[in-house]
């Protein structure tokens, strides 16, 4: 069974865990790109939501999962609205 991940900044993903998705908590863009790396290697993460803030410092990393068929990386909002980026993409 696949899981769903979110990862953004605390006030962010919070609320998530109401969901049941598993929530990473990260401040840094460093810390964002860690968690990112392991949830992908691991194999059991199907989708990553992960905040427009923290994104914008991973291009790089977001583009080298871009095609592969796990996991899809979905950028959404953060605690201060959205920044476009995820439209963009």
């Amino acid at each position: 069974m696949y899981k769903i991940a979110v990862l953004g900044d605390r006030e962010s993903v919070l609320g998530f865990k109401t969901l049941g998705l598993d929530v990473y908590p990260a401040e840094t863009p460093e810390e964002a790109r860690k968690t990112l790396h392991r949830l992908a290697r691991d194999g059991e993460t199907a989708i990553i939501y992960l905040t427009e803030e923290l994104a914008a410092g991973l291009e790089h990393e977001i583009a080298r999962y871009k095609d592969a068929l796990t996991p899809a990386i979905i950028l959404i909002p953060g605690k201060s609205g959205s920044l476009g980026i995820g439209m963009a993409n």
